[in-house]
């Protein structure tokens, strides 16, 4: 099956203890599509400016992403930077500069409209509901969104939701948005929103996957050190949809699997700068990571031979 991701492609600044990186290439889109597309075609709507590196473009081209949706407009590329604790256990946002993201107004070209799988990355959700519309009839629909938008553009967001069948967002913006400070009455009440199915991330403690039959933790892979964070959940977000879309199903016990595949993508996101530890991703990798997870959870199963429609 065929992804399609609306979202941004940015340049980050990052400090970590493990050192520094400008102008590190990143965005929500950037990170999923790299993630996805070790699994199924993945192709990219977002807005990048005139200062953007086309050697940037040819690494995403080299893992197969799709760029006839991304739109080069005058001026320059959103820009972010951010500063971690030691332990990651804050993070300093040192600046934000939206640019030519400011005004984005996603355009589906013709030949994406009729995705099977559409990922609506981080944007305003009103946003998120024009692409829908501009969609012919997607198989599967998943969505992120942040406090920023569930505190200043509930009504927006409230009207997308009953039109998806994933929400991905973490356990402090699963709290605002369901009102509960509890994870399971948080996910009845979001799935009451509309979802089929929700995912409520919890960074080095895994993710719990709520859905009307069935609920399930996957912990994080242990790790010997972290380099950067920045990207995890969208990467976990490629992981999880580009499974979806591999294996053609939608069925609680496939989005199981992909819940374990999200985890493992992220993994290997989080131990270096950027798209880095994406690049080298091999499925001899996950594969390896799987077995360090099963000791914990023995039946989370993924049959890596599976195929479907990529």
């Amino acid at each position: 099956m065929h992804v399609l991701v609306v979202g941004s492609m940015a340049y980050d600044s990052v400090e970590t203890w493990a050192g520094k990186r400008d102008r590190a290439l990143g965005g929500s889109a950037t990170f999923f599509s790299m993630a996805s597309s070790h699994f199924a075609r993945t192709d990219i709507v977002a807005v990048v400016g005139e200062d953007f590196d086309p050697r940037d473009l040819e690494r995403l081209r080299k893992r197969g992403v799709g760029l006839e949706g991304v739109e080069t407009r005058p001026g320059e590329t959103f820009r972010w930077g951010g500063r971690y604790s030691r332990y990651f256990e804050t993070r300093e946002t040192l600046f934000t500069e939206l640019n030519v993201f400011a005004s984005f107004r996603p355009v589906i070209p013709e030949a994406l409209r009729n995705a099977e799988v559409v990922f609506l990355a981080n944007i305003h959700p009103r946003l998120q509901g024009q692409v829908l519309d501009a969609m012919r009839k997607p198989a599967f629909v998943a969505l992120d969104t942040m406090n920023f938008w569930i505190n200043g553009e509930r009504e927006p967001l409230m009207a997308v939701m009953p039109r998806v069948d994933l929400l991905l967002l973490n356990d402090e913006e699963a709290f605002a948005l369901s009102g509960s400070g509890n994870m399971l009455q948080a996910a009845e009440a979001i799935r009451a929103m509309g979802p089929r199915a929700v995912v409520i991330k919890r960074g080095e403690h895994g993710a719990w996957l709520f859905t009307a039959e069935r609920s399930l933790q996957v912990p994080a892979v242990p790790l010997r050190e972290v380099t950067d964070p920045t990207g995890a959940g969208d990467s976990f977000a490629g992981g999880f949809v580009g499974w979806l879309a591999r294996r053609g199903r939608f069925d609680t016990d496939t989005l199981a699997e992909a819940m374990v595949v999200g985890t493992l993508v992220a993994s290997c996101t989080v131990e270096d700068f950027s798209v880095d530890g994406l690049e080298r991703l091999t499925q001899a990798t996950l594969v390896e990571r799987h077995q360090r997870i099963r000791g914990v959870v023995s039946d989370l199963a993924v049959n890596w031979q599976a195929g479907g429609s990529e």
